[in-house]
């Protein structure tokens, strides 16, 4: 489930620059929850949320550690114990969006997932008003539009890129981990009516996300390599310390200034130094400028759980695509693309076979930092022979800026380290 918005960025630096405040960091909290995966349709590759900025939470909150395993196919789920007493819910892990939110379905019991949340059996849960600050912002906040509802109560509503609708209410509510350990209320979004059966987490650095308003430390996964379209293999998943970190190799994040924050930049996203592409070997013919922003923000590189594939902004992706061309020659289907956004595709038994046809590829970044994509991981088994190499156009999703999905993740530890600004990475058979 992606999470991108075109034409939110715009929005979001004005919003950005109007209303962001320095975040308080007091204690720190240290979680690890049980994850799951679920295929989703071929039209939802990348989702877009929209973002939002205001005050952190200033609540003290207690160092906690927890750790579970999690499944993997095309979106990363966890399962996360909402309320008192608790309620799991199922909710995409999703680095690059703001808003959490929840199902909290209203609908006939027999239509209703599984897991969705009920309010009612909920001694901590609470509904924002129509007074709230978030709902009546002093500056109108585009990217999630609030109004009252017939019950003076704070309703949000938005689509995703897809078209899928996501409403309710704006909640305050509590994660409550085994062993009475909570957070304070967080600020969530309490949806009545969605086309998904899961929820959102959202991870990214914005003031309402999660690790902001828990003021998380560190997070980090670890994406298990896909073993076709049925079989779902399982890896793990930290919030708090990774007892593995001695082994990961860490790029500082990118900040920029108040005045470097454009229209098509997303200040709220993890932003990488990448400098360079290599297949089978050999280094590409790309500036490394097309992977930094330029002065309207485009070119800005961003890695991210919640987007299923690669995508590259023009120059880039047209010298990837020459490349493979070169090397797959008359393997290479003409005239087909997969979901829109694919179109380096062959047809092979395995992914092993389909690999052979390009090599291995490596993302390069600051420092010397490597990501090294195993040939057999750089193609996505789409079904019926066809393999395609993960990447596609920014532009096909209208956006310019280069996205690392998660599927180019597989075999990797990433570390998200809030309190050092950097991400980290670590290769390994994820289990």
């Amino acid at each position: 489930m992606g999470t991108y918005k075109a034409f939110l960025i715009f929005f979001l630096n004005f919003l950005h620059l109007s209303i962001a405040k320095n975040l308080q960091e007091n204690n720190t909290l240290s979680l690890s929850f049980p994850l799951t995966t679920t295929p989703l349709s071929q039209n939802s590759t990348l989702k877009s949320n929209y973002l939002f900025s205001s005050k952190a939470m200033t609540n003290n909150i207690p160092s906690l550690n927890y750790k579970s395993n999690f499944k993997y196919s095309m979106a990363l789920i966890l399962t996360l114990p909402i309320g008192t007493p608790p309620q799991d819910q199922q909710m995409v892990l999703d680095t690059g969006s703001q808003l959490s939110w929840i199902q909290c379905n209203k609908k006939l019991p027999k239509k209703t997932p599984p897991t969705t949340f009920d309010p009612s059996l909920s001694s901590s849960f609470s509904v924002l008003p129509c007074n709230h600050p978030l709902c009546k912002p002093r500056i109108p906040d585009f990217t999630l539009p609030t109004t009252c509802d017939q019950n003076r109560l704070c309703h949000y509503s938005y689509f995703y890129a897809d078209g899928t609708l996501a409403e309710g209410n704006l909640v305050r509510e509590k994660v409550t981990f085994p062993n009475s350990q909570t957070t304070p209320p967080l600020i969530l979004g309490c949806a009545t009516e969605s086309r998904d059966a899961e929820g959102i987490l959202g991870m990214n650095l914005g003031r309402y996300s999660f690790v902001s308003q828990a003021k998380v430390q560190k997070f980090s996964y670890c994406v298990p390599r896909k073993q076709g379209n049925k079989i779902m293999p399982s890896g793990t998943f930290y919030l708090g310390q990774n007892p593995n970190s001695h082994m990961f190799q860490y790029i500082n994040l990118l900040t920029f200034p108040q005045s470097q924050r454009m229209p098509n930049m997303d200040p709220l996203a993890y932003t990488l130094g990448m400098v360079g592409i290599k297949i089978g070997g050999k280094k590409l013919n790309i500036s490394e400028k097309v992977f930094r922003p330029d002065a309207g923000g485009s070119g800005q590189t961003m890695i991210d759980s919640g987007t299923q594939y690669t995508f590259l902004v023009e120059e880039a992706y047209a010298k990837v695509r020459d490349e493979v061309v070169r090397l797959a020659g008359p393997k290479l289907k003409k005239g087909y693309v997969f979901g829109e956004s694919l179109d380096m595709c062959v047809d092979a038994i395995n992914s092993v076979q389909a690999g052979q046809a390009i090599g291995d590829m490596t993302l390069e970044f600051e420092n010397g930092v490597e990501i090294l994509i195993n040939k057999e991981n750089v193609l996505d088994d789409v079904g019926g022979g066809v393999h395609c190499v993960g990447i596609g156009r920014s532009q096909s999703l209208g956006i310019a800026s280069n996205i690392i999905g998660n599927f180019h993740q597989q075999n990797l530890w990433v570390e998200f380290d809030l309190s050092n600004k950097r991400v980290g990475f670590g290769k390994v058979e994820c289990k």
